[in-house]
């Protein structure tokens, strides 16, 4: 006898595919199967049609042009060419901007950065996970290349300030590039700012497929940031990105994106519903929220519960829920958040935080099974807790 899955609340790191999205990529896996690259026969120009219609459907999303879009693997290259493309183009301008709170395709691509002598400035949020716009600016300098900030954060959900910060950058030659893989579709109107100028897109986050994304590079005063390669071999995606279309997965994050502006409201209701099912259920274990929830998108929430760590948390509920400790990408060597400890918070919090996440067709589990089970390992002094 097959027993349970648990209930699937980890929709931060990877989200269930749609059924119609599935059904659209099946299509292009099995009877539209043309390359897009081949131009001399049907199939070919069927597949091409796909992915412009796509990109149509993405740059749609964020107030863009069909041009502006370059499909990419994920949120993960995308950032990567955002950083170390316009670096490769850079010049005398070695100086960027970011936070302490960024997602590691953020961090590491800009250690590299440090690595090859480019100037990083990192800024730290308040307490409650949201970085100060003024701080930003004040970072400032006339050889500033780059701001590279996220939208939404992945651990603690809280949404960064991207249209106040680029506010601020205007009367600047500083570019603006913006994680999004936590946001797109969802906290829309920010990243139609027209002065960001670039933003990493993952589908994966949107009940699309993995291993596809997207980077926009919006025009400023008709030229686009100059981004040189970090990979060669062909035409392909302005010569930026060179590879064979994957059709179906290109397909699937446009539909996605389209579905997800589309019911945005709904989504939003049910995820809203949803977070307020999980803080009455889990009230008898008297939790904590990391981060002020009044800046939080309503699909994630990072709450440490007294007298809990973590992994104990983990392991007491594993046949009930599938949660997190962090980023998907860090949680199986997981050491204290990094962001987390940005934030300042007691020793205590952070060995005991936890990430819920979930979507809008996410079902709720039992509440009172996961405070019956959880109740035998509580302990407040184990903790320091008094």
């Amino acid at each position: 006898m097959v027993s349970a899955m648990p209930v699937y609340l980890d929709c931060a790191a990877t989200t269930p595919l749609d059924p119609r999205v599935r059904t659209e990529i099946l299509r292009y896996l099995d009877e539209d199967y043309g390359n897009a690259g081949s131009r001399t026969h049907e199939l070919g120009r069927r597949a091409r049609t796909a992915v412009e219609h796509a990109r149509d459907r993405v740059a749609a999303v964020v107030g863009s042009a069909r041009g502006d879009v370059i499909f990419t693997s994920g949120a993960t290259e995308s950032n990567n060419l955002a950083i170390l493309g316009l670096a490769a183009a850079a010049g005398d301008r070695r100086h960027i901007v970011s936070t302490t709170i960024e997602h590691h395709a953020v961090l590491e691509p800009l250690a590299e950065l440090s690595r090859r002598g480019f100037d990083v400035t990192l800024i730290s949020p308040d307490q409650g996970g949201a970085v100060d716009p003024d701080a930003i600016r004040a970072a400032l300098r006339a050889d500033t290349l780059l701001v590279s900030m996220m939208h939404v954060n992945n651990e603690t959900g809280i949404i960064q300030p991207v249209a106040e910060v680029a506010d601020r950058l205007h009367g600047t030659e500083a570019y603006l590039h913006v994680d999004a893989a936590q946001g797109f579709a969802r906290e829309i109107e920010a990243l139609r700012h027209t002065r960001v100028d670039l933003i990493s897109v993952s589908a994966h986050k949107i009940n699309g497929p993995k291993g596809i994304g997207a980077l926009v590079m919006r025009r400023r005063d008709g030229r686009r940031p100059p981004l040189q390669p970090l990979m060669f071999g062909g035409g392909q995606e302005r010569q930026l990105r060179p590879g064979t279309m994957p059709v179906p997965l290109t397909v699937g994050l446009g539909l996605a994106a389209e579905l997800a502006v589309a019911e945005a409201d709904a989504r939003d209701a049910r995820c809203r519903a949803f977070r307020q099912g999980l803080l009455a259920g889990l009230a008898p274990l008297e939790p904590v929220i990391n981060g002020d929830s009044r800046r939080s998108v309503p699909y994630i929430l990072n709450v440490s519960f007294p007298g809990l760590d973590a992994d104990t948390a983990i392991d007491a509920w594993a046949d009930l829920v599938a949660i997190s400790n962090g980023a998907a990408c860090t949680s199986q060597s997981y050491t204290c958040s990094h962001v987390l400890s940005a934030m300042q918070l007691p020793e205590w919090r952070k060995d005991a935080a936890l990430r819920f996440s979930w979507c809008a067709a996410s079902p709720e589990p039992d509440w009172s099974a996961l405070v019956a089970a959880i109740e035998p390992y509580r302990s407040v002094e184990r903790v320091g807790i008094t």
